[in-house]
């Protein structure tokens, strides 16, 4: 028995006793499908902003507050929409894999269009310490690896970091969230990264705010180019 007939063995045997579920449907997944069904991963309402990542609607909503090379995001996102349970469920319930999984499905979807060309290195948009060890994991960090294990980009929670959070931004209106996030982010010490271009990668972009904020410390610095991906994006705020 080779390598590949015993992993399949072995896999056939683990499945049958421990079945796994699609995340979104709950119908049982095949050998070869991981998190998502193959009919639920064809229905993501993608935006397919990476083909053109420099003026798309994702885009727009940076233009006049962060300087970007590119953006973009993987799928339309609201609460309530037939898939924004991907996202909670990644953030609540202790599934660090699905952001990985969407990562390296990120990673495959939009390197064709050229989206990481160039990029150096990807930076997870972090949280609190006390925000992390609460839920266990920095989801945008589960995102970055992923997309790091696809493409081979570095990636780095050594640039900034987060010093303030006063709540989720989940039921602030656009006014609320810029304000909560405020000088909310700093560059961490010792930060060279000059001629780089930095992948900003974070969950979901509804108003901006996390992202600006986040971000504006990062331009700041000298010859250093930023581009944005998450992913979900929401198209009314």
């Amino acid at each position: 028995m080779d390598d590949t007939t015993r992993h399949s063995f072995w896999g056939r045997v683990i499945d049958a006793i421990l079945p796994r579920a699609c995340i979104h449907c709950d119908h049982r997944l095949s050998l070869e499908e991981q998190v998502l069904c193959s009919s639920c991963l064809m229905q993501l309402p993608r935006t397919d902003y990476a083909k053109n990542p420099l003026n798309n609607p994702m885009a727009q909503r940076l233009w006049g507050r962060l300087p970007v090379e590119r953006a973009a995001a993987l799928m339309f996102y609201s609460a309530g929409n037939n898939f924004d349970d991907i996202v909670h469920r990644m953030k609540y319930s202790y599934r660090p894999e699905i952001g990985v999984y969407i990562g390296h499905l990120i990673a495959g979807e939009m390197a064709p269009d050229g989206f990481f060309e160039d990029i150096d290195l990807l930076v997870p948009v972090p949280l609190t310490k006390e925000r992390e060890k609460e839920r266990g994991y920095n989801q945008s960090m589960q995102i970055a690896l992923g997309v790091s294990e696809a493409t081979g980009i570095a990636v780095t929670e050594a640039l900034v970091k987060r010093v303030k959070y006063s709540g989720s931004q989940t039921k602030k209106n656009a006014w609320e969230r810029q304000e909560n996030v405020e000088n909310a982010f700093a560059l961490a010490d010792d930060v060279h990264v000059e001629g780089k271009h930095i992948l900003l990668i974070d969950d979901v972009l509804t108003t901006g705010a996390t992202i600006v904020n986040c971000g504006k410390p990062l331009t700041a610095l000298s010859d250093v180019k930023l581009s944005v991906l998450t992913i979900g994006f929401t198209e009314d705020v």
